[in-house]
């Protein structure tokens, strides 16, 4: 009797202990302090389903409940935004690859939370519509235009390998992304390496053609939402919100309400139409897999080898997932 007595105590215990754990870890994923959130934005279409999500005041909603106030801050690149994240003027952010790698080497205390996309179609080489060059391989000895040290010349360098080619093999030249449609009108240079949305609206204006993509080479084209990780350890409710609401955009996307769907084209200044031919290009998902992780690691090598970092690292101990698989 004793025997049993004690075996049934020891059990209760253990499920006492079980469950003391377990409402522990719930407690501790559902902590947040702040009483505001600052999201950073830009108008890439690799954030369509969190700007879905903004228009449709999901964010807003979710956090309402738990008293946090949300602040959206506008930004047309990765690098003001890593700069504000380092402030603390924005807590959460979605950038490219360049960007999320890029802050971490520089010793920003980042992490990724949550993937946005993987969208190799979304990076093009083009070149105008009268061109002679029809391949890579015709680009030796030519001029090619893009953002030195982005992703696009990731693309470049990649595509050029791909080829049998080198950087020595042809002239880079160093723009803007809003200067893409003007290099190659005027004829400044040959080819052009740039993303979307701009690959649309100048192949829908006539004044380029694609002849190659990403996916022609490897380049997986990674994008990601990243936040301050003194702000997720502090907050991982608010952090798992923000991530679960880019989440419910994807699925938006399936079948979209035209009205939000028409102001997310005009966040990112295109027409409807052009909005669901670009967003096609993009495989949305917030879960990281190791070849997103292969790929941020591929991108920490390119940017090595052209010298804008000092040594490569792993970037798979900076993935924090808010959103269990």
């Amino acid at each position: 009797m004793k025997k049993k007595l004690l075996s049934v105590v020891l059990t209760l215990s253990l499920a006492a202990s079980y469950a003391g754990t377990a409402l522990a870890a719930e407690t501790e994923a559902d902590a947040y302090s702040a009483e505001v959130v600052n999201i950073a934005i830009q108008p890439s279409a690799a954030f369509v389903p969190l700007y879905y999500a903004k228009e449709s005041g999901w964010i807003e909603d979710a956090l309402s409940d738990y008293g946090v106030e949300v602040v959206w801050n506008e930004f047309e690149s990765g690098p003001p935004m890593n700069e504000s994240l380092a402030s603390g003027s924005s807590d959460i952010g979605v950038v490219g690859d360049v960007p999320i790698v890029s802050a971490v080497a520089a010793g920003q205390d980042n992490v990724m939370i949550a993937l946005t996309c993987d969208a190799p179609l979304s990076y093009n080489l083009l070149v105008s519509p009268d061109s002679e060059i029809e391949s890579v391989e015709d680009l030796k000895g030519k001029k090619i235009a893009t953002v030195v040290g982005s992703t696009a010349h990731n693309l470049v360098n990649k595509l050029l390998g791909s080829a049998g080619l080198t950087m020595q093999d042809v002239e880079l030249i160093n723009i803007s992304a809003g200067d893409v449609e003007t290099v190659l009108v005027n004829g400044e240079v040959d080819a052009a390496a740039i993303w979307e949305p701009t690959v649309t609206r100048l192949a829908d204006k006539g004044t380029a053609k694609i002849i190659a993509t990403g996916e022609d080479c490897g380049l997986l084209g990674v994008n990601g939402m990243v936040a301050r990780k003194e702000f997720v350890d502090e907050n991982p409710l608010i952090a798992r919100v923000v991530a679960e609401q880019f989440q419910k955009g994807i699925e938006a996307l399936e079948d979209p309400d035209e009205e939000i769907y028409a102001k997310v084209a005009e966040d990112l200044t295109l027409e409807p139409e052009q909005l669901e031919a670009v967003s096609s290009k993009f495989d949305y998902k917030v879960e990281v897999a190791q070849e997103d992780i292969d790929g941020l690691n591929d991108t920490i090598e390119f940017l090595v080898s052209i010298g804008v970092l000092m040594e490569a690292f792993d970037f798979g101990p900076y993935v924090h997932a808010v959103i269990a698989k």
